[in-house]
């Protein structure tokens, strides 16, 4: 009887977990399918995929029915649905709708005879705000559970996607000249590829130029050092803000509101007309508590080169991994480079504290070579945080130092 008991009751509980096969696709408000958005389940992460060119996506998964699955895709709004809504015969249609991520914001100077008046008043306002800051983010370690997706296109063609599972922990003021410091571990990898950019890239990998151990390297990741945690360490916007408060005269209001008002400041540099950029950083606060509720950059940047740049062998074949045209590139001379960069960290509070929620990424850039042979390349970033730990301890070197490989995934 006891034995039979037992048997009863492993069923029951296995009854939830019997391995299943979840599809479904994914389309933004206009009824076109979204290809690489991101699918995972919220209550583990390592358990999902990306949605081909159909906006198709599959996940095996041996888990309850309760769970969760998080659909996502920069520039839209974060879907989170029952799982059991995706085991059916027909397919489920997940609709997402927009969410721009770029601020594009009119930023309004004072008139000279203002100057003074605006200045003093800026600097009260400025002030108002980094003492919030100091109320409001935390002087401790912490620590954060991270979902990274990084998307490359070419001539408006998607062809892959990295993700990076990860276990982060920020050190508030304990990097280079006061910035934070951040320890960043990757737990899992996966890389989704076209399938025909996957062949492609396995024919310029296997390239002579190529050393075994470059290559062995191509197919492994580094946790501590790669795009996903630069991403992350981006966007330090108590050290960015207190470096600049000062700069009074760069400063305006550029938008304001009865809920929140918009302070953004300007940087620009002219190096001999070979390099310029402009720097636009908007701090999105509340109008009552001058609270951060979100913080948005952009960086514009203008490369010109007047006798252009010869490219070698090996860049000419990782340029041929970028061009999405059937013409392979024999030979090209970079003359002008031209790149927009955007990124949002929006936040939210965890005990008593300000801690960013969600990173959007955008870049677009240009490569402009002789005879106007133009490379058109674009990023698209998306971090997602599942879980905050206040007061965290820092990570051992032993974790620092780790490496995990990258699962390969053809999802075409």
């Amino acid at each position: 009887m006891k034995q039979y008991a037992i048997t009863i009751l492993l069923n029951l509980v296995c009854a939830g977990l019997l391995a299943a096969e979840y599809k479904g696709k994914v389309l933004d408000s206009q009824g076109e399918p979204i290809g690489f958005a991101t699918v995972y389940l919220e209550q583990n992460p390592m358990i999902g995929t990306a949605t081909n060119n159909d906006g198709v996506f599959t996940i095996e998964a041996e888990v309850p029915e309760y769970y969760q699955l998080v659909v996502s895709f920069i520039g839209y709004q974060k879907q989170l649905l029952p799982l059991s809504l995706f085991q059916s015969d027909s397919l489920p249609v997940v609709v997402l709708e927009e969410q721009p991520i770029e601020l594009e914001e009119t930023v309004v100077m004072a008139k000279a005879s203002k100057q003074k008046n605006r200045r003093k008043a800026m600097a009260q306002l400025l002030y108002k705000v980094y003492n919030r800051m100091q109320y409001d983010f935390s002087d401790s370690p912490y620590g954060v559970q991270l979902v990274s997706d990084v998307r490359m296109e070419s001539e408006d063609q998607p062809w892959g996607m990295e993700q990076m599972i990860a276990t982060v922990v920020n050190l508030p003021g304990e990097g280079r000249e006061g910035r934070d410091s951040v320890q960043f571990v990757g737990e899992n990898c996966k890389r989704f590829f076209q399938q025909t950019i996957r062949n492609r890239a396995d024919t310029i990998l296997a390239g002579d130029w190529m050393e075994d151990k470059l290559r062995k390297m191509a197919n492994e990741v580094d946790s501590g050092v790669m795009v996903h945690q630069s991403l992350w360490a981006a966007g330090n916007i108590r050290y960015d803000f207190e470096q600049s408060m000062n700069d009074l005269k760069h400063w305006s209001v550029s938008r304001e509101s009865e809920t929140e008002t918009v302070l953004t400041h300007v940087a620009k540099k002219n190096f001999l007309g070979i390099f310029k950029y402009e720097y636009k950083r908007h701090y999105i606060v509340d109008s009552d508590s001058y609270s951060v509720l979100r913080f948005s950059e952009q960086l514009t940047i203008a490369v010109n080169i007047p006798f252009g740049y010869k490219l070698k062998k090996e860049e000419l074949e990782l340029l041929n991994l970028l061009n999405m045209s059937e013409t392979d590139i024999a030979k090209f001379r970079l003359k002008k480079a031209n790149a927009e960069i955007h990124l949002n960290t929006l936040y939210r509070k965890v005990d008593g504290h300000l801690y960013p929620a969600e990173k959007n990424l955008h870049t677009t850039a240009e490569l402009i070579g002789t005879k106007e042979m133009v490379i058109p390349i674009a990023i698209w970033a998306t971090q997602h945080v599942s879980a905050v730990e206040s007061n965290a301890q820092p990570l051992p070197k032993t974790r620092l130092t780790s490496r995990i490989k990258r699962e390969i995934v053809s999802i075409y």
